[in-house]
């Protein structure tokens, strides 16, 4: 899983939050859990507003998660399709247009060679929950051997595409939290998952056709 602290700096209204609510910095940093400095260094952007910054701001405002964000700026990563936990996503049936089936807004930048898949199923509970939607490398940067071991989307070589644990096998196996394993399987390609979202933290900005859809990657 990616480091949210590498991300770069981004808006935020923890100083028009801060001065709705006349709290002093070291009130909002009580509030947040975290030092005077830090907060000020947050609320300056002169540090970066990761995940666990923004959720500590949400938690101690009481507002959502997106509402710490500065709603001037616009971070989307494309929706290329589901990806299957337990459910069984099949081959592709129509065409997917490159800038994929939506445009949805996060709440932070990610790098162009991102994508974002949709999670059908229940087998890989607690960590993976169906709805939620991860982010990955559109193209493969590794080599299979570097997953072992590892959660990761995969595109078998008959067209489904999973989110699973990649064990080795013959070539592999595909292991579930809760799901007997998927032996002997192909791989055409593998994503690395950069980021898994909450679809509460999200929202579609753009729709380009229907979710029926899904991308053949590899």
């Amino acid at each position: 899983m990616a480091e949210f602290a590498m991300l770069p700096v981004m808006g935020n209204k923890l100083k028009s939050l801060r001065e709705e609510r006349n709290w002093t910095h070291e009130k909002a940093a009580e509030e947040m859990g975290v030092s005077r400095s830090q907060f000020i260094k947050l609320e300056r952007g002169e540090r970066r507003m990761t995940m666990d910054y923004i959720n500590l701001a949400a938690k101690a405002f009481g507002i959502r998660p997106a509402d710490v964000i500065d709603d001037t700026e616009e971070f989307t990563v494309p929706l290329m399709g589901y990806i299957g936990a337990g459910a069984e996503i099949m081959p592709d049936f129509e065409q997917v247009p490159p800038e994929g089936l939506d445009q949805i807004q996060v709440p932070f930048p990610l790098p162009d060679e991102m994508i974002a898949l949709e999670v059908r199923g229940d087998s890989m509970l607690p960590v993976y929950k169906d709805g939620h939607v991860i982010v990955v490398y559109r193209d493969q940067k590794k080599p299979i051997t570097s997953f072992y071991g590892e959660d990761a989307a995969v595109r078998t070589t008959d067209g489904r595409r999973f989110l699973k644990t990649i064990v080795k096998g013959s070539p592999v196996t595909l292991m579930s939290f809760n799901a007997a394993p998927i032996e002997n399987v192909g791989l055409e390609w593998i994503g690395e998952i950069f980021a898994v979202l909450p679809r509460s933290q999200l929202r579609k900005t753009s729709r380009a056709g229907g979710l029926q859809g899904s991308l053949k990657l590899g």
